[in-house]
């Protein structure tokens, strides 16, 4: 290996801002950094007092150094940000991706808006609320609003072809304003008073139902008096069991970390409206950082790609925050502090974010203690010569051959690799050919492997029997794929968990685990978290097909023409009876393309 001539380069280093990579023999980036002086910042690395270990290892495997100049340090922080995420290089903070928190979503353009959960992008029309660190907290809060307020939780399509009140207003959970049982004023009072609830103004909105209710006592309106007064009793009962309420602190977030032999628990907890909603805990990859940096880094990934409040809460001071609060302000468009210093209802949620990150980090160093003595459990009962570092799992599913979706979930000493899970959306095979499913997304997945995607399992298994198991015998063999021990994984004759047999492949061997097993608890795991990936991805596109009307899918068939065709025959069945003659009168359809229609509808 030739030595980085670290001298050459740094007389030829600028001192503006900017980004530096640090690459290895093979074109590797090792690591992006930022810096307000390139050159103080780069050769710091080679002639200061002497590094931390890690920092020295890294050093020495500096082949090339490449640098990007930016017109300020707030563009270098964004630059470095996106190079991070985009080569997720060996010794930088990486933070694992993730879908994006749920809220709930207020539909503000219909006379009558509903509630409803909701992931996704921000710019989505109506309001709102959150985010919430999980969905079971959205669910949750969603049924406190309906039981308090009555706000109708059906679709909108539903909503417009109801002709008489359902269940759920029969049951007191929505005051069917799709029959016309509340007036349009009436439930947008419902509305504005569940919001308020969502903004954490709950002493308001006690203050302006008493005022109601007195209104409505001294008219004589006795019934809506007493519904006021239950609203109002039912509001201070949810507000009294939030014990973490505190009026007027607006959106906060609190982030705390623990560190423990190298590996690292950020706890990150919500507060909106004064409400606290809940905390979420991530466990980034380090290379080199220590406490301070790491957070640092984990504020400045996580918010350049997710809304960021108000305040920021820290539990230590982090170098650079102007920087930080200066980036993070300019990309949320409005003023963000980061502070570290707090004092009264802060505290205590700092404290709670310190104790929740401690506890997740115990409970990771317990959990991957737990899978690594099933690893070995598993080299032994399969005849490895040392621990498997990577397992694939395959799983089918689809209804009566619709819309078959295959699964590869993939699993690590650390449990579940979620990044590399893989779905695959099987075409051109007959329906319900569960063999023919299988032959494809193996032959699709390790093509992949074979371009160097990703690394190569150790153990691949296979949901299934004997059969199964020389489907990926058979792909393996045709892709010349070597050093991947096969596995069937076979439900037992009841279909019952603790009955599965396993088929080893390479020895041609039935294995029968005894029930108490922690291998049959790992492959159980394994199994079901394929299957479960498999049914998500099948639903999610038979719902898709099922939405999609049959006309969209023939080709050359715009939205005007489908349109015509509709009105033409007062349909989609009066179309399907049609013939080829008949559709081809209609304007702009030729013969070619009522064949094409005919052959899609029958």
């Amino acid at each position: 290996m030739t030595e980085f001539d670290s001298k050459s380069f740094l007389q030829t280093l600028t001192t503006r801002p900017g980004v530096y990579r640090m690459l290895d023999q093979q074109g590797q980036i090792l690591y992006v950094g930022k810096a307000r002086n390139l050159k103080k910042r780069v050769a710091s690395y080679f002639f200061t007092r002497p590094q931390t270990t890690k920092t020295m290892a890294m050093v020495a495997q500096i082949a090339a150094i490449e640098i990007v100049v930016t017109s300020s340090e707030t563009e270098a922080l964004l630059l470095e940000c996106n190079l991070i995420k985009k080569h997720r290089p060996r010794y930088n903070v990486m933070l694992r991706d993730d879908k994006s928190f749920p809220y709930i979503q207020v539909s503000t353009r219909h006379p009558f808006p509903r509630f409803s959960f909701y992931r996704g992008t921000r710019k989505q029309a109506g309001k709102l609320f959150g985010p919430y660190p999980s969905a079971p907290a959205v669910r949750e809060t969603l049924q406190a609003l309906q039981k308090l307020f009555r706000i109708r939780p059906c679709e909108d399509t539903y909503f417009a072809n109801r002709t008489r009140p359902c269940l759920q207003f029969q049951i007191q959970r929505c005051s069917a304003p799709c029959v016309g049982e509340i007036d349009k004023e009436a439930y947008a009072q419902d509305v504005q008073d569940a919001m308020q609830v969502l903004d954490g103004r709950n002493n308001e909105l006690v203050a302006d139902l008493v005022s109601r209710m007195e209104s409505a006592s001294q008219a004589l309106e006795f019934e809506r008096a007493a519904r006021l007064r239950d609203r109002i009793q039912a509001v201070k009962g949810v507000q009294a069991s939030q014990s973490m309420n505190s009026r007027g602190e607006g959106d906060i977030d609190i982030v705390s970390c623990a560190e423990q032999s190298g590996q690292f628990c950020v706890s990150l907890v919500f507060v909106r409206g004064g409400r606290n909603l809940g905390s979420v805990n991530f466990f980034p990859r380090a290379g080199l950082a220590e406490r301070e940096g790491l957070l640092s880094s984990f504020i400045a990934q996580y918010y350049l790609s997710h809304d960021a409040p108000a305040e920021i809460i820290v539990d230590v001071a982090l170098d650079e925050v102007d920087l930080l609060e200066t980036s993070l302000s300019d990309h949320a468009k409005h003023p963000i502090r980061i502070r570290h210093k707090v004092r009264g209802q802060r505290v205590r949620w700092l404290a709670m974010a310190r104790n929740n990150a401690e506890i997740g980090l115990r409970m990771k160093h317990a959990s991957q203690a737990s899978v690594a003595a099933q690893l070995q459990a598993l080299a032994k009962t399969l005849g490895l010569a040392q621990s498997p570092a990577r397992l694939e799992c395959f799983d089918i599913s689809h209804t009566m051959g619709e819309a078959t979706v295959a699964s590869c979930v993939v699993f690590g000493p650390e449990g579940p690799i979620k990044a590399d899970y893989r779905r695959f959306n099987i075409e051109g095979v007959v329906a319900g050919d569960d063999y023919a499913a299988l032959h494809q997304a193996i032959t699709r997945r390790y093509t992949r492997i074979q371009s160097g995607e990703v690394p190569l399992p150790d153990v691949l298994f296979i949901d299934g029997g004997e059969l199964q198991l020389a489907v990926a015998r058979k792909v393996m063999g045709e892709l010349a794929v070597s050093g991947v021990m096969l596995v069937g994984v076979a439900k037992g004759p009841d279909r019952r968990a603790g009955q599965e047999k396993l088929f080893v492949m390479e020895d041609s061997v039935t294995l029968t685990l005894p029930v108490d097993s922690v291998v049959l608890h790992l492959v159980q795991r394994i199994r079901d978290e394929a299957h479960r990936f498999a049914i998500a991805g099948h639903r999610q596109r038979r719902s898709k097909a099922r939405q999609q009307s049959v006309l969209e899918s023939i080709s050359g068939l715009g939205p005007a023409k489908r349109r015509e065709l509709l009105r033409q025959f007062g349909g989609i069945h009066g179309l399907k009876r049609a013939s080829v003659a008949d559709i081809e009168q209609v304007k702009g359809i030729s013969r070619i393309l009522a064949e094409r229609i005919v052959l899609a509808l029958n």
